[in-house]
């Protein structure tokens, strides 16, 4: 089983810098998304921020990902590849996921964003998205020492059934340790058992991120980028996440955006 890594003083304080990069990239993204825009314009644009920045984008060339960041519209669940050919519409909902190299140390990070403003989207899809991030807010109040990992998943999985909407929570992509490696143990899972898996130690990083579907949970990964991965039944899916640390009094959000806007 792999180790779970606790991260000292000094490298909290490392990784908070590529947090506040990721954090800050995804604030500016929030600043220039419109209809018309290719989602390979989001990925130059946070190719060169990331860079100016001073880190470097942790999806590139990531396992042979080609991109600097995901870009996941509609019923993309999660690891759209920007492309010049994919252009966001007015109504649109998308995922972008950011995460940022620096000082030795990454920082995930990913938000919803409305195109063409939350007025353009439908019922359905404003429903889906807070729904989603209001799951991960679920999630991560249940972040503190002596608490276990299933209860994350626990926690969200009964948020969910709570809504009433027969929404599904994908299974086969989860959370995960976050820190010298861009995916390192725990694994965060999305559903649990609450008393289960690994416990909570202060100095642990770690990113939750729950995938809501509007409908069946069940994914389809592409067969022509092998990366792409849609819900399977075509309906709209929605994703939020933050990384996150153990501190001894409960948690602390190392994401959060400096603008306070999530």
């Amino acid at each position: 089983m792999e180790r779970i890594t606790i991260k000292t003083a000094q490298e909290i304080e490392l990784m908070r810098e590529a947090c506040r990069v990721t954090a800050t990239i995804l604030d500016e993204v929030g600043e220039i998304i419109r209809p018309g825009m290719s989602t390979e314009e989001i990925n130059s644009f946070v190719h060169r921020r990331t860079v100016e920045l001073g880190a470097i984008p942790s999806p590139l060339n990531y396992k042979g990902f080609p991109k600097s960041v995901c870009v996941s519209p509609n019923d993309v669940i999660c690891h759209g590849i920007p492309a010049p050919f994919v252009i966001l519409k007015e109504g649109d909902i998308v995922n972008i996921d950011v995460t940022s190299f620096k000082n030795g140390f990454h920082g995930d990070s990913s938000r919803m964003f409305f195109v063409g403003g939350e007025a353009a989207c439908t019922p359905e899809a404003r429903e889906l998205v807070y729904a989603t991030r209001e799951a991960l807010m679920v999630g991560i109040r249940e972040v503190r020492p002596g608490k276990r990992v299933g209860d994350i998943g626990a926690a969200i999985q009964q948020f969910i059934k709570e809504t009433k909407r027969g929404y599904g929570i994908v299974k086969e992509y989860t959370g995960h340790g976050l820190g010298r490696e861009f995916h390192e143990a725990p694994q965060v899972v999305h559903v649990g058992k609450r008393g289960t898996g690994d416990a909570l130690k202060p100095g642990m990083t770690f990113t939750i991120e729950p995938m809501i579907n509007a409908g069946s949970a069940k994914t389809a990964l592409s067969k022509v980028d092998g990366w792409t991965v849609r819900t399977a039944d075509g309906s709209l899916s929605a994703q939020w996440e933050h990384t996150v640390l153990v501190t001894d009094a409960g948690h602390e959000i190392m994401t959060q955006s400096p603008k306070g806007l999530f």
